[in-house]
């Protein structure tokens, strides 16, 4: 059977690309504005991000950063490097590849296949929102591949029968992310080819249809350099909003909002704004931000709260819109917490901020008590300034579980890892893991988690600061 779209929402996506005209609608006096943007910003920042990612990577063509147009799938048939600077805190150890959906018109069917059963990998399915609304993979449809239906809120219709499972999108405009373990260098040629496996058509196409009407062209906004952190950010959210019918748990949030204009497919002017509305904006803003720099100081950095609270689900987030946030702002398109675990190394034991040109570091994991992942397990070096790899003389950006038989081991059969800015000689060498001259951070993931992760049995050493360089 073909599937039809509702008329509500859809009508307003029509309006937006074809006219892009309204009223810009400022109701609230300044003392609410304030309050109203501080909730806007941090409800809006993701989504805000998540656009400059597709802009990139499925709109500028020029950037050295795109993968493929909308629908159509783009892989990146390489280990991430300190060159790769699309998005923050990339995972270096699973190739990626992309696809930026729009499923206006009809779904779309991805087809992944069938790989070896040692080795992982995974669809992130992710909407406008950041949140992660479905996967697929060694997981959740496990490493025998199959065909899977990609359907926006508004289709109606049935799947075929010979799909292996149909998902929803809350979003019209959604992302398919995929990760496919690599071994080490020598596996490269093996993940191409899995890559080349990896395929995206319509639902028509599939099943030989003939095609519903083309949704309207959509006309993109083009990114500015401070359209996260400043009231310009709600003219790109007016924009994203468009593609979201709105859901029923936010109408009164979405009330308050439109009070500072902003409201789906509507256009936001700030220069339209008097200088009274505008710094009520900004304050809030900067409520926001104050708001997570304390949280993340006290919640995020002590370890009381971890990368498994900010990514997932709506029903998973239960309109924590500071964790989605957090999740955003430190390394966006995060997974879930069944998929993999991320511990951040911020902080050294003794709660100061872990910076290499103040100290050297040791991480040491007891004999036994290596991070316990049914996939792998990875530790990754990030730039505390700007949250990508690391350049260094040995071009290693991480080190995993699949190096073990290469690192040496302590005599009582413990792990010591050298963080550091320089190499810390030949017997220790194997064991380093290279710092920048300044603020970093360590992420540890860990994939397919086991249970003693989310009870708290295991628990993860910290970062030893062993000299002094000031």
């Amino acid at each position: 059977m073909r599937g039809t779209l509702k008329a509500a929402g859809y009508s307003l996506m029509t309006m937006f690309v074809s006219c892009g005209v309204g009223a810009q609608d400022f109701t609230a006096n300044p003392q609410e504005a304030r309050s109203i943007a501080k909730e806007a910003y941090l409800y809006g920042f993701p989504v805000v991000e998540m656009y400059k990612t597709l802009y990139t990577q499925a709109v500028d063509t020029k950037n050295p950063n795109y993968k493929a147009p909308l629908n159509r799938i783009g892989n990146t048939a390489k280990a991430f490097t300190a060159k790769d600077t699309a998005f923050v805190t990339p995972n270096a150890d699973t190739p990626y590849s992309f696809i930026w959906m729009d499923l206006r018109a009809e779904p779309l069917i991805l087809t992944l296949p069938a790989i070896e059963e040692h080795r992982y990998y995974s669809v992130q399915l992710i909407d406008a929102y950041t949140q992660n609304f479905a996967y697929l993979g060694t997981r959740s449809t496990g490493n025998n591949g199959g065909h899977f239906m990609i359907a926006g809120p508004q289709w109606q219709g049935q799947q075929p029968i010979n799909i292996d499972r149909m998902v929803r999108s809350e979003s019209n405009i959604a992302y398919a992310l995929y990760r496919t373990q690599l071994f080490d260098e020598k596996d490269l040629a093996k993940v191409k080819q899995i890559q080349k496996g990896y395929t995206v058509e319509t639902l028509s196409h599939y099943d030989k249809q003939k095609p519903p009407a083309p949704a309207p062209k959509i006309v993109w906004p083009k990114p500015t350099p401070t359209m996260s952190e400043t009231p310009d950010l709600f003219r790109y959210l007016n924009f994203m909003l468009s593609f979201t019918p709105p859901q029923d748990v936010e109408k009164d949030l979405l009330a308050r909002f439109a009070k500072i204009g902003i409201a789906a497919g509507q256009p936001f002017d700030e220069k339209k704004l008097s200088a009274e509305q505008r710094k009520a904006l900004e304050d809030g803003i900067s409520d926001g931000k104050a708001e997570f720099a304390e949280f993340k100081k006290d919640k995020v950095d002590t370890h009381q709260v971890t990368s498994g609270d900010f990514f997932g689900t709506r029903d998973h987030l239960n309109g924590n819109y500071l964790y989605r946030y957090a999740g955003a702002n430190m390394g966006i398109f995060g997974n879930s917490a069944e998929e993999a675990n991320y511990i951040g190394y911020f902080v050294d034991k003794d709660g100061q901020p872990a910076d290499a040109s103040k100290h050297d570091y040791t991480l040491h994991f007891d004999k036994g008590a290596l991070p316990p992942a049914d996939a792998f397990w990875s530790l990754t070096m990030y730039d505390g300034k700007n949250k990508l790899l690391v350049a260094n003389p040995l071009n290693r950006y991480l080190i995993n579980s699949r190096m073990l038989p290469d690192l040496k081991l302590d005599p009582d059969g413990g792990l010591t890892l050298y963080v550091q800015k320089n190499n810390p000689g030949k017997d220790k060498q194997a064991n380093w893991l290279p710092a920048p001259n300044g603020p970093f951070y360590g992420i540890l993931r860990l994939y397919l988690p086991k249970p003693e992760v989310a009870s708290g049995e295991w628990k993860m050493p910290l970062l030893t600061p062993v000299n002094s360089k000031q």
